[in-house]
């Protein structure tokens, strides 16, 4: 017995698209083979600048999933994937207004130093 099957509709969509791979050489000890192939890899997330590295391994397979688990876990590729969810639900939109309303002169104080 299945109890409890829930298919749900993707918001959008995260490409290899989105992002910059830039393949890097690793730093550290590992002589002549570590300063001649580029294992290591940097990821840029476009949309959100958010940037991971990955030189740990000597496989270039395994350095770029690294970095996209590590790209996943950083604070600017969360910031915007909550602010992608919120413009796809349509919630962005009443608080870029409550927002607005808040923004008058009796609730900011201007201090001059």
């Amino acid at each position: 017995m299945i109890v409890g099957i829930r298919f749900v509709d993707k918001l959008f969509s995260v490409t290899k698209n989105d992002f910059i791979i830039e393949f890097i050489r690793g730093s550290g000890p590992g002589g002549q083979h570590r300063n001649k192939c580029s294992t290591g890899v940097r990821l840029t997330h476009k949309p959100s600048g958010a940037m991971a590295t990955a030189t740990d391994s000597k496989s270039q397979i395994h350095n770029k999933e690294n970095a996209f688990k590590r790209i996943i876990e950083t604070k600017k590729f969360k910031a915007w994937l909550d602010l992608e969810i919120c413009r796809e639900n349509g919630i962005l939109l009443q608080v870029e207004d409550w927002v607005e309303r808040q923004m008058n002169e009796r609730n900011l104080k201007v201090e001059m130093l």
